[in-house]
């Protein structure tokens, strides 16, 4: 099913270049827009340079990530290139402006459904939840800082115009993404469990944070349990449960919202 959904995903991002940004030579966010931007000066296609591009932080991924993110990733970059190779160059609107606004919104959105559902869309998608596991920071607001080099690029070849056109594209790309993925809001999850020992190892070796374990016992058939509290984003919540329900599918998962972390968020 989340398969699925990134393949869906990456069609909507490739209806957004094909047939909003690119007609235009209007960037996109990322390995992407370098795609873009070698595709419109040389002859190699788009979607052959996107995939190219995104081999070397695909193996970074793999390595900081883990397995489960980067194989939905390499569904995402394998589908997303054989969409921008599928789908025609053909301006859905005759103005620019309407073209970078609609284009940078239905990128962002097919960007955070796939991010939303433990994938990326590859690039600096891979960079930016990296930095955003071990910071407050965004990864909408810190995509588009590092993109802008995209803006650059694109101002020294094509113009400023087309620049300005390139950085109003990827903000909104960015505002959609944070709406849609909101991985970024922190949230502490209490795990009540009979095998906490053998959630707790997995969790050290997958997810990028620290764990609490606390000793307990069922307040109804005092069953000895172990809980285990940890500080998340929302964005591993979904990889957290699939972990505890390998082991325990009775296990008692409290998820809430954390107003504030203050302290190492990340485990060293």
């Amino acid at each position: 099913m989340k398969n699925i959904i990134v393949v869906i995903g990456s069609f909507i991002v490739a209806i957004a270049f094909n047939l909003f940004l690119v007609p235009y030579d209007v960037l996109s966010s990322g390995m992407s827009g370098i795609a873009i931007l070698l595709g419109i000066l040389t002859p190699f296609d788009i979607g052959l340079l996107n995939f190219l591009l995104n081999v070397p932080l695909l193996i970074i991924g793999y390595i900081k990530l883990g397995k489960t993110i980067i194989i939905n990733t390499i569904v995402c970059v394998v589908s997303l290139s054989i969409f921008l190779y599928a789908i025609p160059v053909v301006p859905v609107a005759d103005n620019i402006l309407l073209s970078s606004i609609f284009g940078g919104v239905f990128g962002g959105a097919g960007i955070g459904l796939i991010m939303k559902y433990s994938g990326t869309s590859g690039g600096l998608d891979i960079i930016a939840i990296i930095l955003s596991r071990s910071s407050n920071v965004s990864v909408g607001m810190l995509l588009t800082g590092m993109n802008g080099l995209i803006v650059l690029l694109s101002g020294s070849v094509f113009g400023w115009n087309i620049a300005l056109y390139t950085m109003l594209s990827i903000y909104l790309t960015g505002k959609v993404i944070d709406t849609i993925h909101t991985n970024h809001i922190k949230l502490t999850m209490q795990i009540v469990t009979s095998e906490g020992d053998a959630i707790r190892k997995e969790l050290i070796d997958s997810i990028y944070r620290g764990i609490t374990v606390m000793d307990g016992y069922g307040g109804y058939t005092e069953e000895k349990k172990q809980i285990l509290m940890m500080v998340v984003t929302r964005y591993e919540t979904m990889q957290i449960k699939q972990i505890v329900r390998k082991y325990d599918k009775k296990a008692f998962i409290n998820i809430y919202e954390t107003v504030e972390v203050d302290g190492e968020f990340a485990r060293n």
